[in-house]
C-alpha cells in the first residue's frame, strides 16, 4: 500500500500536474494540502476520472486538505479537537483499508513573534493531544502532511537563512520532537537516517535549480504501522515540471 502526501499549492491551478503524478505514481492514498478552494470548487469529476474518491475539507482562497483514495474511505474526523473557534481547514481523518489516515496542514507561523506563531504552537499542542489519543487505540495510523517544521539542521539548506523563520524555531522543533517522543516514527528518516531529503523549494532565489530546499512534509507512523514500513521517498522530479507546486510528493510503502 502506497500512501503519499502532497502540498498541491492550489488544486485548480495545479490540476494537470496532480493528474500527471497520480497517473505515474499511482498511490493508493494521497493526502493533499493547500487546496485553496471551497468544497464546491473541488475538481471531483477529474479526480474520479483518474480513479480516486475524494474526501474534502476546503476553504475559500486558503488552506484546505483532502484525502484521495482508490478504495473506500470513511471519514472519522474533520478538524482537530479543542478548536471550536478555529475556522481554518487544516485537518481531515479517514479510515482506508484498515489504516487510519490523518491528513494535516500545520500553520506556517510567520512572522515571528506574533499571533500567527502563537497559533502555530497552539495547533501543534492540539495535534500532540490528538496524536496521543490515536496511539492509545493501538491502530495502524499515519499522520501525513505539510508540517511546516524542519526538524533538524539536515532538513534546511542554511541554518543562518532560517534563523528567523517559524519553521525552524526551537519551539517548533521541540513540538515536533515531542510528537516523536510519544512513539511516532518519522518514515523518511527511518529509511534514510541522514542526508538531504528535501520536500520543498521556494519559488524565489532560484531555490530549485540551486537545491536550496527544506524538509517540511512528513509522514509519522504509529508503532504498529512502522513495523509494516517497506520504503519511503520523495518524488522530487515533480518539482521540475512546468507550473509545479513548490512541494514534491512524499510517500511511504507499507506491507498490506
Amino acid at each position: 500500500m502506497r500512501i503519499a502526501t502532497f502540498n498541491i499549492n492550489g488544486i485548480n491551478a495545479r490540476l494537470p500536474r496532480l493528474l500527471d503524478w497520480l497517473g505515474e505514481a499511482k498511490p493508493d492514498v494521497a493526502c493533499l494540502q493547500e487546496l485553496k478552494c471551497p468544497d464546491e470548487r473541488f475538481p471531483h469529476a477529474e479526480i474520479e476520472a483518474a480513479g480516486y474518491h475524494a474526501l474534502v475539507h476546503g476553504q475559500k482562497s486558503w488552506n484546505g486538505v483532502a484525502i484521495l483514495s482508490k478504495h473506500e474511505a470513511v471519514e472519522t474526523r474533520r478538524g482537530l479537537p479543542g478548536g471550536d473557534d478555529d475556522e481554518q481547514s487544516r485537518y481531515l481523518e479517514a479510515a482506508v483499508d484498515g489504516v487510519l489516515i490523518g491528513a494535516l496542514y500545520l500553520p506556517n507561523g510567520n512572522p515571528i513573534p506574533g499571533p500567527k506563531f502563537d497559533y502555530k504552537l497552539d495547533w501543534m499542542a492540539r495535534l500532540h493531544a490528538h496524536a496521543a489519543s490515536l496511539l492509545a487505540t493501538e491502530m495502524p495510523v499515519v499522520l501525513a502532511g505539510d508540517y511546516n517544521v524542519c526538524p533538524t539542521a539536515e532538513d534546511v539548506f542554511s541554518e543562518r537563512a532560517m534563523a528567523d523563520n517559524a519553521l525552524y524555531q526551537p519551539e517548533s522543533r521541540a513540538a515536533f520532537r515531542a510528537l516523536l517522543a510519544q512513539g511516532w516514527t518519522d518514515a523518511i528518516r527511518a529509511i534514510q537516517p541522514t542526508g538531504r531529503a528535501y520536500t520543498f523549494w521556494d519559488y524565489t532565489m532560484g531555490a530549485w535549480p540551486r537545491d536550496l530546499g527544506l524538509r517540511i512534509d512528513h509522514l509519522l507512523l504509529s508503532p504498529v504501522l512502522a513495523d509494516r514500513l517497506v520504503d519511503a521517498g520523495v518524488d522530487r522530479q515533480n518539482r521540475a515540471a512546468e507550473k509545479a507546486s513548490d512541494h514534491a510528493p512524499t510517500w511511504i510503502e507499507i506491507r498490506g
